[in-house]
């Protein structure tokens, strides 16, 4: 994700993080699924979704600091 997908984020609401939250999790679970069944091609995949989480839950604690 590059900064400006980063500032895209930061202008979704708190239920539009949240539903992005449960699809980047849901993602991840389905990587690690292909992941031990041998089918994943591109292991960076997981690595991507970590720090894509990582920086929906950065702005959701933000926004909790700021309040």
């Amino acid at each position: 994700m590059k900064s400006k997908e980063f500032a895209e984020l930061k202008e979704k609401s708190s239920e539009e993080l949240s539903t992005a939250l449960k699809d980047k999790k849901a993602e991840l679970f389905n990587l690690r699924f292909q992941l031990a069944t041998g089918q994943l091609e591109n292991t960076m995949a997981i690595s991507n979704c970590r720090r894509d989480i990582a920086r929906v839950k950065t702005i959701m604690r933000q926004r909790q600091m700021q309040a």
